[in-house]
């Protein structure tokens, strides 16, 4: 399998596509690729039985699409732990390095690496780590951008993409950071931060790629 058909079906992973239907749009969104280009890769997955597209509805991955995306998914986070906590890698410089990384990892390798670790189960930007059989703990699903006014809560994850990481972080926004929403139109979500006791303006189609954990 090629790095971009890879990079595909983890996308699709982390917006939710083990366990609902996704649109090409938010692919697009996420990969920051054209939607010619999904349309095309989703036509290839389908062929070879990764992803099942259903028309106006959406794309979800199979059981084997899952569990090979779930493998992908784990050995990256892995390396992103270990770039961490053992080389001292600050958290938005390690997506690049696991990307290269990930592609030469065989079972083997990831299984030591996960030892070593301790059997982390969550990465540093608050994504699952499946393991060995691609078992994972449930991951948030609700989507920051979905909020309205006065919903609260705390970031629980962010899609694991480059561009996304650097945005967050220039903004000055953390996993694991508690907000109340104070405003939103049809470009931006506002939220003012608890930690830095600010007022924190995120592009909408940004904040569709961060999750939350609602509190009531």
């Amino acid at each position: 399998m090629t790095p971009n058909k890879e990079d595909y079906l983890k996308m699709i992973f982390e917006l939710g596509g083990d366990t609902a239907l996704i649109s090409n749009k938010q692919i697009v969104a996420g990969l920051t690729v054209s939607a010619a280009s999904v349309s095309e890769m989703i036509t290839k997955l389908v062929e070879q039985h990764y992803v099942t597209h259903t028309p106006y509805q959406g794309i979800k991955l199979t059981a084997s699409g899952q569990q090979k995306a779930a493998m992908l998914v784990r050995n990256h986070r892995l390396w992103e732990v270990f770039l961490v906590s053992s080389l001292g890698y600050p958290v938005d410089a390690i997506h690049q390095e696991a990307e290269k990384l990930e592609h030469a990892t065989t079972p083997d390798m990831a299984d030591r690496l996960a030892k070593m670790l301790g059997k982390p189960q969550y990465c540093p930007h608050g994504g699952v780590i499946p393991d060995e059989d691609g078992h994972y703990l449930d991951q948030s699903r609700v989507a920051l951008a979905s909020l309205d006014v006065g919903a609260h809560g705390h970031i629980e994850r962010v899609v694991d993409e480059a561009a996304l990481i650097d945005y967050i972080f220039a903004l000055g926004l953390h996993i694991e950071d508690h907000f109340r929403i104070v405003a939103k139109d049809a470009r931006t979500i506002t939220l003012h931060s608890r930690e830095k006791d600010a007022d924190l303006s995120v592009d909408l189609r940004r904040a569709s790629h961060i999750f939350v954990e609602v509190q009531e």
